[in-house]
């Protein structure tokens, strides 16, 4: 276990995100459990994780695979999806409405009623992992441990 997945021995964080899920038990939880069946129809060898875990927060959702892909962070008015790479991939649709003008990051911010363009969604879900996996293939070649 790393140190930033601070998953207690007893529940993985699968466990974790289904109970994230079912406390939310509204439209952000709805929300969540679709985002997530998204993230592992486009990716089925995603890795799911529960980081920054905290005695002021109860922790992140966390989709992996050779590296972050995205979070789901649930908050009163919004489940914000925020992509760890997402100012590298193309986003033609436009599904990216918030945290724009950072370097890195970028993510989709869905409030209640708003339905996300599955397709699209899982196009941007496909290409950071094949960025995440470019990356990891690029360190292996150079020697260097992830």
């Amino acid at each position: 276990m790393t140190k930033d997945t601070d998953v207690t021995a007893n529940e993985s964080a699968s466990q974790l995100i289904d109970g994230r899920i079912n406390e939310l038990g509204d439209w952000r939880g709805e929300t969540l459990a679709r985002i997530r069946d998204l993230i592992k129809q486009a990716d089925p060898d995603v890795i799911e994780e529960w980081k920054w875990q905290k005695a002021t927060s109860p922790g992140v959702p966390v989709w992996s695979h050779d590296g972050i892909i995205c979070t789901g962070e649930s908050y009163k008015n919004v489940v914000k999806l925020t992509f760890a790479k997402g100012a590298q991939l193309k986003d033609p649709t436009r599904l990216f409405n918030s945290s724009l003008d950072g370097n890195v990051r970028r993510a989709i911010d869905l409030h209640e009623g708003e339905q996300i363009d599955a397709d699209a969604f899982q196009s941007l879900i496909r290409e950071a992992v094949a960025l995440n996996e470019s990356a990891a293939v690029g360190k292996r070649a150079r020697g260097v441990s992830s």
